[in-house]
C-alpha cells in the first residue's frame, strides 16, 4: 500500500507562496517512489501578492492561500483544516516565501514569529506520532518555531542571520550544502536548503529527492 505524505503548500510563486520549482520537485520525487501525495494548504488571505514579473507587492490586491495553491495541485487539494495525522504517514513543507508569510509570520517578525493555527497543529500530530516531518528552503522556520522546545537538528544552508534566527527558537542549526539534506533521526525530522542556496533547479532538486528518499525510509 502507496505511503500517504502530507504536503503543505502557502500559495503558487516565490516571493507570495509556494516556491513552484521546490512543490512539483517535492510531488514528483514522492510519485516516482511511489507515495501518494495528499496536497494540502490552510484557507486564508496571503500576506500580500507580489507581482512576480516586477518583485512588487500589488497593492489593493488579495489572493487565498488554498486556491492559489490549488494551481500548483491541479485543483487536488484538501483544507488543511480537515487533514489529520492518522491519515498520514509523512508530512512535508516545500519552501518559498509563502512559508514565512503565509504558514508563519517569520519573514517578518523573525525570531519572534507566530505560525498559523492548523499549521503548527498538523506539524504536531504528525510529530507526536512518531511519523517523519520534512521541511524544505525557508519551511525549517515553521518547524524551529513549533518543536523548538525539542532542540531539533534543521537546516536552511548557511546564512548566518536566518540560521540565528531559527537557534533562536531553540533549534540546531547545522550548514548544509545545497545537494544534501540534514536528518534528525531522533526527532524525525529531514530538512533541505534547496533555493536558500541552489543557482540551479538540479541544484534544488538533488537536495529535496534526497530529503524526499529520507522521508519515506522513516514513514
Amino acid at each position: 500500500m502507496a505511503k500517504k505524505i502530507g504536503v503543505v503548500l502557502s500559495g503558487c510563486g516565490v516571493y507570495d507562496g509556494a516556491e513552484i520549482h521546490e512543490s512539483v520537485i517535492t510531488l514528483l520525487a514522492l510519485d516516482r517512489q511511489g507515495a501518494e501525495a495528499v496536497i494540502c494548504a490552510p484557507n486564508v488571505a496571503q500576506m500580500h501578492v507580489v507581482n512576480h514579473l516586477t518583485g512588487e507587492v500589488e497593492e489593493g490586491e488579495t489572493r487565498n492561500v488554498l486556491v492559489e495553491s490549488a494551481r500548483i495541485a491541479r485543483g487536488k487539494i484538501t483544507d488543511l483544516a480537515e487533514v489529520r495525522a492518522d491519515q498520514l504517514d509523512g508530512l512535508i513543507l516545500p519552501g518559498g516565501f509563502g512559508a514565512a508569510k503565509n504558514l508563519c509570520d517569520f519573514a517578518v517578525k523573525g525570531a519572534e514569529c507566530t505560525v498559523h493555527p492548523e499549521v503548527a497543529r498538523i506539524v504536531r500530530e504528525v510529530h507526536r506520532a512518531g511519523k517523519p516531518v520534512a521541511a524544505v528552503c525557508i519551511a525549517p522556520a515553521v518547524l524551529a518555531r513549533v518543536l523548538g522546545d525539542q532542540g531539533p537538528a534543521l537546516t536552511i544552508g548557511s546564512d548566518a542571520e536566518t540560521a540565528a534566527a531559527l537557534e533562536s527558537l531553540g533549534a540546531h542549526h547545522v550548514a548544509c550544502p545545497v545537494r544534501e539534506r540534514v536528518i534528525d533521526s531522533d526527532r524525525k525530522l529531514i530538512t533541505t536548503p534547496a533555493y536558500m542556496l541552489a543557482e540551479s533547479i538540479s541544484e534544488a532538486a538533488e537536495g529535496i529527492e534526497k530529503t524526499v528518499a529520507a522521508l519515506l525510509e522513516m514513514a
